[in-house]
């Protein structure tokens, strides 16, 4: 059975050269159509109702955003297209949801495609509904991470975050409620994608959020006592930033 698949894309040397990649190097997909504006992209994904969807992000006039808030049916995966390393990456990333830079490189399509169908497989829950409330209330209380188990899927908030600990190419998530996740990716993706909300590598082995931290202990090297009681060891060569950003939360 071959899945398929919709390319939504405004230029069309770059909608010719993407069906072309998909049809010649992914054997399990069949692209079923194509559209190069906002209102046929949404008209006509909801008429063929894919199973894949390549997203370019910028369109002349609007973006894929526009396409995924107007459509009446999510249920497929999304492969976001951009030129801009920057544009939502970030969004994107907490989601969960694939995206490849052009110029297209054929070994990320295929690992992007891959991906995709091993998740319909699986039936996971579509990430959507999760990257549009995120892109609506950046940096906000609300703002959730998609964690890939073993046994599936599960959206977390950041504020219920206190720390994450690693191990070896694993990384724990240990929450308020008093659960942990483990997912099978390094702390240091980790790092890149939670630095800017709150959350702070204070070891090779640590990631803290920053406001679940109830106190500093300077003896043995220094820790961190977190608001589950754990305490984190601090690298002497993080301890420095560690208090500099902790002396500005209580500016």
């Amino acid at each position: 059975m071959k899945y398929k698949a919709f390319i939504v894309e405004d230029e069309a040397r770059n909608r010719d050269l993407l069906k072309d990649l998909a049809t010649e190097f992914c054997p399990d997909i069949q692209v079923a159509g194509m559209a190069a504006t906002v209102p046929e992209a949404i008209r006509l994904i909801n008429e063929q109702r894919p199973d894949i969807v390549f997203m370019d992000i910028e369109m002349q006039p609007g973006t894929g955003f526009d396409v995924l808030q107007q459509v009446k049916h999510r249920n497929f995966q999304v492969i976001f297209t951009t030129a801009y390393d920057h544009y939502a990456i970030k969004a994107i990333k907490f989601s969960a949801i694939d995206y490849i830079l052009k110029p297209i490189d054929l070994e990320e399509l295929q690992q992007a495609v891959d991906k995709a169908i091993q998740s319909i497989r699986r039936q996971q829950e579509n990430r959507i509904d999760l990257l549009m409330k995120n892109l609506s209330q950046p940096g906000g209380e609300n703002f959730s991470i998609s964690l890939s188990t073993s046994d599936g899927i599960e959206y977390v908030l950041l504020s219920q975050i206190i720390r994450l600990e690693a191990n070896g190419p694993y990384t724990t998530f240990f929450l308020k409620n008093q659960n942990k996740i483990m997912v099978s990716k390094n702390l240091k993706e980790y790092e890149l994608l939670l630095s800017d909300h709150g959350f702070f590598r204070v070891h090779n082995s640590h990631m803290i959020h920053l406001k679940e931290v109830r106190k500093m202990i300077k003896t043995d090297g220094g820790y961190a006592v977190m608001s589950d009681a754990s305490m984190i060891a601090i690298s002497p060569k993080k301890k420095d930033d560690f208090l500099q950003l902790m002396a500005q939360r209580l500016v």
